[in-house]
């Protein structure tokens, strides 16, 4: 299907092309050039941070059957999965720390708390979405192969429901992309060999029956006998006296007080509850980030035809249109793995992270110098559209929503100044559309 709006790539002389492009190599080229200790220390003290959030999550879960530290320790162990998964895991195995040589600290040995596995996700994330950003036909993550959330795309019956599985993929993020990861189209196509399928299928029970014997069996379980074990030392201290036995038996009353049995199980479900509550927070996080970085109104997308001879310029603009930005605070930015600068992170996805806000003033100076828009807006902003996206285009139809103008040095955008693909087709009708 042709693209129903025009890519402000066209607007673009090849000339302007290629020195933009050597333009972007430069700002990769220097920022690599003078990575040393300063970013070592960053991504060690990333480490150290999730682990001590562990540790203290895990100590508060102890004692999960009391309301306050329950809420405690589901607080910071959901913090520390968010920080392993988004800051750490997910920019570790990107390759962004691998100038180091640290063998610990790298791409090739990397593995995250996950249900993808690292050489599958790298598969399809690093090397297919990176490449293929946003071309429709090749980019697997448009959509994740289950939503339509370009009108570009055929509109199926199965699409009436995504509103709903919408809700159930954020809740369960990690396993919907690890289940992504697996291509089921390759398997139709004949393009992944049996053999392949099932090595991958076996990598993701592994890494599933690992989270699910670690968060909901072996973490629930030290609870349960530390609380047992508790509850079964304050009985012993407070045994009643003979008097007191002789006294109950009389009464012929149950004896209601909790038994170490009773306090256990409480603290085995208690943490069990902590564990599916740190993991879906983690989920519905990582889902939005991804989400706001990928399916705003902003984005474009691009036909096959349209990218076909591309240079390393065309490649540096299209990233540059598939992506957007969330403007955020410096915590925000920590806590969604810099993918605040979900621009940057497309035009340079191997840079340490740390280094996005520092090369953002450079890529909007391009932006405003070559008239290319840069996508940014506020997460609830950017959250809203594109829940509004998925559910519009449940339904048959659709264009795509206006795009913003050229970037301008004050910090805004021009005037909307790319019509919507309704206005686009009015035109090529000879119909006056209205703006």
């Amino acid at each position: 299907m042709p693209s129903m709006i025009e890519s402000p790539l066209t607007r673009l002389s090849d000339e302007q092309i290629e020195q933009l492009g050597r333009e972007f190599d430069a700002i990769h080229d220097e920022v690599f050039a003078e990575l040393g200790d300063r970013d070592r220390r960053y991504i060690v003290s990333m480490i150290e941070m999730h682990r001590r959030l562990v540790v203290l999550g895990r100590v508060l879960l102890l004692g999960s059957r009391h309301r306050p530290a329950w809420i405690a320790g589901t607080t910071l162990l959901s913090l520390a999965k968010i920080l392993e998964n988004m800051e750490i895991g997910h920019n570790v195995m990107h390759g962004q720390w691998d100038w180091m040589n640290d063998p610990q600290i790298s791409s090739t040995t990397w593995d995250w708390d996950s249900a993808s596995t690292a050489e599958a996700w790298k598969h399809s994330h690093n090397y297919i979405h990176h490449t293929y950003t946003n071309i429709r036909g090749k980019d697997r993550d448009l959509g994740y192969e289950i939503m339509r959330i370009d009108p570009h795309q055929k509109w199926h019956p199965v699409y009436l429901l995504q509103p709903f599985y919408n809700l159930v993929l954020a809740a369960f993020f990690e396993w919907g992309v690890a289940t992504h990861d697996l291509d089921f189209e390759a398997i139709h196509k004949g393009e992944k060999s049996k053999q392949q399928l099932k090595r991958e299928v076996r990598g993701m029970l592994r890494k599933g029956r690992e989270q699910i014997v670690k968060d909901y069996i072996a973490w629930p379980l030290i609870s349960a006998l530390a609380a047992g074990a508790a509850r079964a030392g304050v009985e012993a201290a407070k045994r009643p006296s003979r008097r007191e036995r002789v006294a109950r038996r009389l009464r012929r009353r149950p004896d209601r007080t909790s038994t170490a049995a009773d306090a256990a199980v409480a603290a085995f479900r208690s943490t069990l509850r902590a564990d599916f509550t740190a993991n879906v927070v983690r989920n519905v996080w990582a889902y939005a980030i991804i989400f706001c970085g990928h399916f705003p109104d902003q984005t474009y997308t691009f036909g096959q035809d349209e990218v076909k001879d591309e240079s390393r310029g065309g490649f540096y603009v299209r990233q540059l249109l598939g992506a957007a930005n969330i403007d955020g605070s410096p915590l925000f930015h920590v806590a969604s793995g810099n993918l605040g600068y979900q621009v940057e992170h497309h035009l340079y996805p191997d840079m340490p992270s740390t280094r996005y806000a520092e090369i953002a003033p450079r890529v909007k100076a391009i932006c405003e110098r070559y008239e290319l828009p840069y996508n940014t807006g506020p997460f609830l902003k950017q959250l809203g559209g594109v829940q509004r996206t998925i559910l519009r285009l449940a339904f048959p139809g659709g264009t795509p929503r206006p795009k913003p103008g050229p970037f301008r040095g004050d910090g805004e955008t021009a005037d909307h100044a790319t019509h919507s693909g309704e206005d686009a087709l009015l035109r090529d009708r000879g119909v006056a559309a209205q703006s």
